[in-house]
């Protein structure tokens, strides 16, 4: 068995004899050479998102930054609790459940005289409406 051809047994510090040949690599990182170093980065990209859940994400940021200006109440720190679970679950998946936007609408309503002074708690409000149909 010659020195070096790649098979068991053969020099670890010794040069491959003869050709490499290759066929195809997909989705991995491959390196060549003594001291080398291979890194492998893969992107995948999901489905498109619902546009209406887009609109939903928008309107649920804007209104948790109009929110942090207020002073909070009871009402208010449950509405701030459901944009945040609200938020959470639309990057975990994509969209936001309908159990999730059913507490939603009843936080903003319970939330009302704070709400009627901020023009993205009405944005939300619609938003969530369009989604549940209704």
């Amino acid at each position: 068995m010659p020195a070096g051809n790649g098979e068991h047994g053969a020099d670890p510090g010794a040069e491959p004899a003869g050709p490499v040949r290759i066929g195809r690599i997909e989705g991995s990182a491959v390196n060549f050479g003594a001291g080398g170093t291979a890194n492998n980065t893969n992107v995948f990209h999901g489905a498109p998102r619902d546009a209406a859940q887009e609109e939903l994400l928008r309107a649920v940021r804007e209104l948790r930054a109009d929110l942090a200006r207020v002073r909070r109440t009871g009402p208010t720190e449950v509405l701030e609790a459901e944009l945040v679970g609200a938020e959470d679950e639309y990057e975990a998946s994509g969209e936001v459940t309908r159990g999730r936007l059913t507490r939603l609408r009843d936080a903003l309503a319970d939330s009302g005289p704070v709400l009627e002074l901020l023009a993205s708690g009405g944005a939300l409000a619609a938003a969530v409406a369009q989604l549940l149909g209704g």
